[in-house]
């Protein structure tokens, strides 16, 4: 293995099965790398956002938790967890996941720069860059 960039059509790329061999094969190869680099940015900025939208919908002020628990207190069955705590817990939950997802698709998009190849290289930075300019917009905060 080179431990060196070299622009080459022959590459294995993180599994044994992602063989190229041909300049084709090559250009699908930079696409597939390129795709996952622009998922890689849409996740974080989702990411990012959901976070926002989450901290916003939260009760920030003691009163406002008061109030919600006189209200559970009035009834004759109080719920074990209340509900803005529960939504707080499944949206944890879910940043988890998308947080897992992000490291998962982080680490084979370094594996494959790390196969030296200038071509599966260039796709990465491109992928990017083409991530960060489309989701950039859709992270405006209201």
């Amino acid at each position: 293995m080179e431990m060196h960039f070299i622009f080459s059509d022959k590459v294995v790329l993180l599994f044994d099965f992602w063989s190229v061999h041909s300049p084709a094969g090559m250009a699908v190869s930079v696409l597939v790398v390129l795709l996952l680099a622009v998922l890689y940015e849409s996740i974080k900025f989702a990411k990012m956002k959901l976070l926002y939208q989450t901290l916003v919908n939260m009760p920030t002020s003691t009163s406002e938790r008061l109030e919600g628990a006189d209200q559970d207190s009035s009834s004759s069955v109080s719920p074990v967890v209340s509900r803005p705590r529960l939504r707080w817990l499944l949206s944890h939950f879910g940043q988890s996941l998308i947080h897992v997802a992000q490291v998962v698709i982080g680490y084979f998009i370094m594996l494959a720069v790390m196969s030296y190849n200038t071509w599966i290289f260039l796709g990465v930075v491109l992928g990017s860059a083409v991530g960060y300019y489309l989701a950039y917009p859709l992270l405006s905060i209201d």
